[in-house]
């Protein structure tokens, strides 16, 4: 299993933290994920482009890199 951390800018709230776990751990090949305001630590065998795409797809404003 292999663990990839994310950093965001821009998450504001505990709403936004949670669209963000509810995201990534409806993904095919997710099998954690530890997600707050400045970022997220996801397990499993997804690939980084994907994680970003599920994000980016929320609208949120939320900068990902």
């Amino acid at each position: 299993m292999a663990q990839q951390s994310l950093t965001f800018q821009g998450v504001k709230s505990v709403e936004q933290v949670n669209k963000i776990t509810t995201a990534l751990m409806m993904l095919d090949g997710v099998d954690s994920a530890e997600v707050g305001r400045h970022g997220a630590d996801v397990d499993g065998r997804a690939k980084r482009e994907t994680l970003i795409n599920a994000i980016e797809k929320l609208k949120l404003g939320v900068k990902v890199s």
